[in-house]
């Protein structure tokens, strides 16, 4: 008998459930749609968990390369710059050739950039923009966004400068000429179209001097007056 009662129970399950409509999988357009939505609300943490969440489930489709590409710009609008850094790694890994490329590449570079902070504390942001920038600019060369690199390349690379002088004062100060011999030959060796590079040149005549090397230090001092004859700099040779 409790046989029979569990029989006509399971019955009654499966009639039950044979009545119910199972919803349908949502097309990529519906999923964009509604993604987009969120975007256009301001609610770009949900936006990017829609938008990636259609490339998942459609990710053949046409639209996923175009759903990658919003998830990464609304995660790096809401801040979330390591987020946005993961999705387009997807995005470079799976669509190397689509025709917004350069413009992932350059919210790779405004990832780090967005980062950079004080000279004294930065984390390396700075260089890691400037890869990214310049690689840009090598792969493609003739688009909007390597044109907009261009001006960051060059404020990177005096912020980068900047760090190393930084570094090299404080070496001065400590009498750890070596050092500072080091870091400022490679401000005038990799850096010479920074503003950084007159001081370098006038503080390794200074470096030299201290350690009892006159010609090295008349070599970059000649090396200054002849590559920037009017600079500050200069001028303090002669004081």
């Amino acid at each position: 008998m409790k046989k029979i009662i569990m029989l006509v129970g399971l019955i009654g399950f499966l009639a039950g459930c044979a009545g119910e409509q199972i919803e349908p999988e949502k097309s990529m357009e519906q999923l964009y749609a509604e993604a987009y939505a969120e975007f256009n609300d301001g609610d770009y943490d949900s936006a990017a968990e829609l938008f990636l969440a259609a490339e998942g489930e459609h990710s053949t489709d046409a639209l996923a390369p175009d759903a990658l590409i919003m998830a990464a710009y609304s995660k790096y609008l809401d801040d979330d710059f390591p987020g946005a850094l993961i999705v387009t790694d997807r995005f470079l890994r799976f669509h190397p050739g689509y025709p917004d490329a350069p413009y992932v590449l350059y919210l790779r570079g405004m990832c780090y950039y967005r980062q950079v902070s004080d000279v004294r504390r930065e984390p390396g942001m700075s260089v890691y923009a400037l890869q990214q920038f310049e690689q840009l600019k090598e792969r493609f060369p003739n688009t909007e966004y390597a044109k907009n690199a261009e001006n960051k390349i060059h404020i990177l690379k005096n912020y980068i400068a900047g760090k190393v002088m930084y570094a090299a004062r404080n070496d001065m100060k400590r009498e750890n000429w070596a050092s500072a011999i080091t870091r400022l030959q490679s401000v005038v060796t990799t850096a010479q179209d920074t503003v950084m590079t007159p001081e370098a040149m006038y503080r390794l005549t200074q470096c030299y001097t201290a350690i009892g090397l006159p010609e090295q230090a008349a070599g970059y001092a000649e090396m200054l007056r002849k590559n920037f004859p009017n600079n500050e700099w200069t001028k303090k040779l002669d004081k």
